[in-house]
């Protein structure tokens, strides 16, 4: 057993602790606060987050290594450290933008209403898209497997009531099956979290990559921790909360659950098998996880093509694009195994959580735009939007192409190295249902383009005119997942910034 890691705060440590502390700042501000002040207080709170973020982004590229704050000044195992590496910082940094243009496109459907000094649904809405950013920052820097939990906890009562905000018996149902889901997750993790911690006497991620070994106790923390995770992830066969909680909810709220709740937990996941559980992870475990992995894609764009209306087409778009996420676990498992470098695929996962986080919130926030202008989400029914709204029909396009991995989008750039890995480890099934999910998510997009650039009816006008800036803050989600594949063209691959190399599967 190798000695504890010891750790010592670095520069840009600190903000680590303000990334999570400013939103839930934000959130107790705006609560006091209350009426339409809550909303400028959300406003301030997005600016200074990202302003943050940006700093953070460049303590990494500066100091070339991970950030770390120990809290207290304890080091583990007696104390908590902070931690952000290079996945953890692109992942902060998109959590931001995309909660930054959501917040512009909310303003148009929760702000409060004139000559109402304070509603309900707005000031839910924008003090839960803060716990929601915190929640997330809190999970991408914790640096032990018990905070994860909290952070975990925390992520879920946050997006939970965002289900429900418009109070109607079907939304509270799905709320309710969203919360039931989560709760057995949760219970499952912290059972694992347990285990490891009876057995290793630390909770700490990286003493625990050092520390664990395979057997019993590591094999039975590993699937309790998965299966938990899978829950709140919504991994088929685990799905069955998502389609009607993101379908039923408000547009904004359906695009940060869809974009960004989900990805906490699949991080989570990442963390797990990739750094604390690398060398006790066999091959066909990672297989079996690849193949619901698969069928979820397949599952999720055929239940897709068949939907009527327009929101439940892009939840069900949802369950088969998290598919693709754990497509990389075995990818990564058969390299290691080979003792092949797997950074570059792990990069590719995170590029395919990236991608989907911007275009699927993209879509659903054009789906919110659709519905105001039609009055109704019906996909048979779209002829005369494509007139009506250019820019969000146009991103709709773009954000589907990223989605099929259409060059230069970041889906076409993920699914290349994901591709690649499956070449050299001769796994030619995950690339063959790569390309037949491809075939089907293009289906429905081109579907939904085409219907809703046939003209409209004789005499049709648009039920209500939506803002300019609502569209404006679609097309540039769009757009940053289209063009997110000329990320090739960096110098440096980010993403491996302060990651060590992994230990060989089975090598322990």
């Amino acid at each position: 057993m190798s000695d504890p890691v010891v750790l010592t705060t670095t520069p840009g440590g600190l903000l680590l602790v303000l990334s999570v502390l400013l939103p839930f700042v934000g959130v107790m501000v705006g609560l006091l606060v209350g009426g339409r002040r809550a909303q400028r207080v959300a406003w301030a709170t997005i600016v200074l987050g990202l302003v943050l973020v940006a700093a953070i982004a460049q303590a990494l590229l500066a100091s070339g290594d991970t950030l770390v704050y120990l809290l207290g000044g304890w080091a583990p195992p007696l104390g908590v450290a902070l931690r952000a590496d290079g996945l953890s910082v692109c992942m902060m940094v998109v959590v931001a933008v995309v909660v930054g243009a959501i917040a512009v496109y909310a303003n148009g459907d929760f702000g409060t209403p004139a000559g109402s000094d304070e509603a309900r649904g707005p000031l839910t809405f924008w003090l839960l898209l803060l716990a929601v950013w915190g929640s997330l920052n809190l999970v991408f820097v914790s640096g032990d497997v018990f905070t994860l939990y909290v952070a975990l906890e925390l992520l879920t009562f946050a997006g939970v009531p965002l289900v429900a905000l418009d109070g109607r018996g079907d939304t509270l149902q799905a709320a309710l099956r969203y919360l039931i889901f989560a709760l057995a997750g949760s219970m499952f993790y912290l059972l694992g979290v347990f285990l490891l911690y009876g057995a290793y006497g630390t909770l700490d991620i990286a003493q625990l990559a050092q520390r664990v070994e395979p057997g019993a106790i590591a094999w039975t923390a590993a699937a309790l921790m998965t299966v938990g995770l899978l829950a709140k992830t919504a991994l088929f066969p685990l799905h069955l909360w998502l389609p009607p909680a993101h379908a039923g909810a408000p547009a904004a709220a359906s695009a940060l659950l869809s974009a960004l709740v989900i990805k906490g937990a699949w991080f989570l996941v990442v963390r797990l098998w990739v750094d604390v559980f690398p060398g006790v992870i066999t091959v066909p475990a990672a297989q079996l996880l690849g193949g619901l992995g698969a069928a979820a894609i397949l599952v999720g764009n055929v239940t897709a093509l068949r939907q009527a209306r327009l929101k439940l087409l892009i939840a069900y778009s949802t369950v088969a694009q998290i598919g693709y996420l754990f497509l990389m676990f075995p990818l990564v498992a058969a390299l290691d195994a080979a003792q092949i470098d797997s950074g570059s695929t792990v990069t590719g996962g995170l590029l395919q959580a990236i991608s989907h986080a911007t275009a699927k919130a993209a879509m659903f926030m054009a789906a919110g735009l659709i519905y105001s202008t039609l009055g109704h989400d019906r996909v048979a029914e779209l002829r005369g939007v494509g007139r009506a709204l250019p820019m969000t029909i146009t991103a709709f396009a773009l954000a589907g192409a990223s989605l099929i991995g259409l060059p230069p989008s970041g889906g076409f750039l993920a699914k290349w190295l994901l591709l690649s890995a499956a070449a050299a480890t001769a796994q030619w099934w995950w690339a063959v249902v790569m390309l037949v999910g491809g075939l089907l998510t293009s289906a429905y997009v081109f579907m939904v383009v085409v219907r809703s650039l046939a003209p409209a009816a004789p005499g049709w006008t648009p039920r209500k005119q939506v803002p300019r800036y609502q569209q404006m803050a679609v097309l540039f989600l769009a757009l940053c997942s289209f063009l997110l594949g000329l990320a090739a063209m960096l110098p440096n691959d980010v993403a491996q910034i302060g990651r060590a190399s992994a230990p060989v599967a089975g090598s322990q």
